[in-house]
Parts: structure tokens; sequence; C-alpha cells
């Protein structure tokens, strides 16, 4: 009987320790796999509240307000409507289940004449979003790659230096 407990204590341990290890092999293994941007941001909430508040900057930032396009495009379209559709894109552009419904970023900005300095604009005001919710460097940079793809489709108006 003795022999039996001993095993029994045995058997008990060796399952403890491969329990134990189970959670150090299942997170090697996601790091091995490498998860997505999406992931790391902490998914669709932790997105939707960064863009909230990136829409909210942008929509009363006095550099693009000064462009009629612009002013008239916010009057018209609503801050939830904007910040569903972004919402949406940067989901799905993060590796994210969501999938983008609207328009190309080419036919949604072609009309309202975005200056590089409106561009700039826009982008110190991202960057102050992701700094406000404490975003790693690392997805800051993946995310202004992703922003940054866009700049050609968004910026219509080349300006003389």
């Amino acid at each position: 009987m003795q022999f039996l407990s001993r095993m029994m204590r045995v058997a008990i341990f060796a399952a403890v320790c491969i329990g134990m290890l189970a959670p150090v092999d299942a997170f090697a293994q996601a790091k091995k796999q490498g998860k997505s941007l999406y992931d790391r941001l902490g998914g669709v909430y932790a997105i939707a509240a960064v863009v909230d508040d990136f829409i909210d900057r942008v929509v009363a930032n006095d550099i693009l307000n000064a462009n009629p396009a612009i002013k008239e495009a916010r009057d018209r379209v609503p801050a939830a409507g904007l910040k569903y559709r972004v919402t949406e894109m940067v989901c799905m552009a993060t590796g994210g289940p969501c999938k983008y419904t609207g328009r190309s970023m080419k036919e949604s900005h072609k009309h309202l004449n975005i200056t590089e300095k409106e561009w700039d604009a826009l982008v110190v005001n991202f960057k102050e979003s992701l700094a406000k919710f404490n975003v790693p460097e690392k997805e800051q940079n993946e995310l202004l790659t992703i922003v940054g793809s866009t700049k050609g489709d968004i910026v219509t108006v080349k300006t003389m230096q």
C-alpha cells in the first residue's frame, strides 16, 4: 500500500509538472506563430477606443476644418458613422475579423482636395491618440505604416514648396 501511495504521489507530481508546462508551450507556440497586430492592439474594442479619440481630434482640427471641402463633409457625415467605418477599416487592416464595407480611400477622399499640410495634421492627431492609449512603439510604427500606405489616395493637392 505504501508503494502504491508513493507511485500515486509521483504520478500526481508528474501531472502537475506537465500541466504547468502546457501554458509555457502554448505561449511559445503563440510567440512562434506571431500574433496579429489586431490581437496585439487588444481587439476591436481597443481599436474603437483609439479611433473614437482620433476622430474627435480630427473633427475639431482647425487646419483640417479650414479646408471648405473637408468642413462640408464633416457637417454632412455624422462623426459616429465615420468612427464606425474607420474602426471597421483598422480592424480589417490589422488582421482582425472585420470586413471594411466603405468606399475606397481614393473614392471617399478625391473631392476633399487634401494637402500635405492637412495630411500631416491628421498624422499628428493619430499619433496623439496612440500616445494617449499607450500603444507600444512597435504597434504604433506598424499602424503608421498602414496609414501611410493610404496617403497617395488621400492627398490629392500637391503644393509647391
